[in-house]
């Protein structure tokens, strides 16, 4: 038995689903442990693409069992509509293996209706999200506002906590933001059928992972975003309003600490950034253009444009102390084939100093210049490389530079989108 963390390094969009994808084949159980759908995790499997944006990356594994922790905040039209295209495509989805957690909170019309309307109060200074509604939902959970599933099912809890909610929300939503508000009996009526079509996968997901542990199951744990969009440790207030990081996973699926054997962190070969928010290493010119072209690089959920910049080795040695990270998992090495010249951030300069360490402050971030060692690039497709040896020698250099400035072991390269276009160096599930 053993038990795998996989997190975003970086501003997310990493390439988690297509790892989780891939590492799910070992395991029995991939959780979700924190996000919403906010976040897109895409896989390509057999020249196939899936976007899924709260079912675990797993489902595409027909022998596995795939838990929705209850750090997730779960809008249930989107989830039932990712099942539905699933299954139209040929996926079986059910209760045998889709759970929910009973204590995962509900995103309600109007938590969008709030993200939308301080959005469009805040003009030019808004922050970029998603409107999904995903900040309101855990901003009612905190203070204890929020709906669960467990109350979604039961018909009479759940009217009398929108009768107590409702009112509140729309006199926000009128009176302050000036913007729609919403009917009680519309919601209602709509998430009744809601609750009927998810009834028979909602369930104590902590204790179904308890007996995935004791019957000797390896689980797979799936985070959304990446490191530096935690709401405690990323460049806030550009963050999303969950933990990101290795240590929620415990907290958002129910299971405890020494129950976890090996994290992994995603790392893109680049850095990417979705949205506003500071980003040293961004490029305008032609070299981000083209990272951006070449790596295909638009939001899975939104259809955003990501900015697109250098390898910042500061923020990946950040995400490595924060999440204890026994490994990582470099992806798109393929998408700086051709470029001569490349460039990895070791330290910042602020103010005339050098800062070897991620700064909190966000403003002392958008002031800090990057400094960059240069590398030899390469010009060969790795696309068809099975093993690292096969790579380029310039391309097992700039590996091997990564490591050394993050002290962090390099486990899996992914040289393209596919499942089999993955070296694999060391299997996180083979712990000693």
């Amino acid at each position: 038995m053993s038990n795998v963390i996989v997190i975003g390094t970086q501003w997310g969009d990493e390439g988690k689903g297509k790892v989780v994808d891939v590492l799910a084949e070992k395991a029995h159980v991939v959780a979700r442990f924190q996000g919403g759908n906010n976040a897109g995790h895409t896989m390509v499997v057999h020249g196939e693409t899936f976007i899924s944006h709260l079912i675990p990356s797993g489902i595409l594994h027909p022998d596995k069992l795939c838990m929705i922790g209850n750090g997730v905040v779960v809008d249930p039209r989107v989830l039932i509509q990712e099942i539905t295209d699933l299954r139209e495509r040929g996926i079986s989805v059910g209760p045998h293996n889709l759970l929910v957690s009973e204590n995962a909170h509900l995103i309600m019309p109007y938590h969008k209706l709030v993200d939308h309307g301080r959005e469009k109060l805040k003009g030019d200074k808004k922050l970029g999200t998603t409107g999904r509604g995903i900040g309101p939902c855990y901003e009612d959970k905190v203070t204890r506002r929020g709906i669960r599933f467990c109350d979604l099912i039961d018909r009479k809890t759940f009217e009398e906590k929108l009768s107590l909610i409702v009112p509140e929300k729309n006199f926000y939503l009128r009176d302050f933001l000036k913007y729609d508000t919403v009917d009680q009996e519309s919601i209602f009526e709509e998430y009744l059928p809601y609750a009927e079509t998810l009834r028979s996968h909602v369930t104590n997901v902590s204790l179904a992972l308890r007996q995935a542990v004791k019957a000797g199951d390896h689980v797979l744990f799936e985070g959304a975003q990446g490191t530096h969009l935690d709401i405690d440790h990323g460049t806030y207030p550009f963050v999303t309003s969950s933990n990101t990081v290795a240590g929620n996973a415990c907290c958002g699926a129910g299971i405890g600490p020494t129950q976890i054997h090996s994290v992994i962190g995603m790392v893109k070969a680049y850095t990417t950034r979705v949205g506003r928010g500071p980003f040293p290493t961004e490029l305008h010119d032609d070299i981000g253009d083209r990272l951006q072209e070449r790596g295909a690089e638009f939001g899975a959920t939104t259809g955003r444009r990501r900015r697109c910049g250098w390898l910042d080795a500061v923020v990946v040695r950040n995400a490595a102390r924060l999440n204890s990270l026994t490994g990582i998992a470099i992806t798109k090495l393929d998408v700086l084939s051709g470029l001569k010249t490349l460039k990895i951030c070791t330290a910042y300069e602020y103010q005339g100093d050098r800062l070897p360490e991620f700064p909190s402050g966000s403003g002392v971030l958008e002031a800090c210049q990057p400094i960059y060692e240069d590398l030899p690039g390469w010009s060969e497709d790795i696309t068809a490389v099975k093993d690292d040896g096969g790579l380029p020698a310039n391309a097992r250099a700039y590996l091997r530079r990564l490591e050394e400035l993050v002290e962090t072991p390099i486990h899996i390269i992914s040289v393209g989108p596919g499942r089999d276009e993955t070296i694999m160096l060391k299997d996180p599930f083979d712990t000693p």
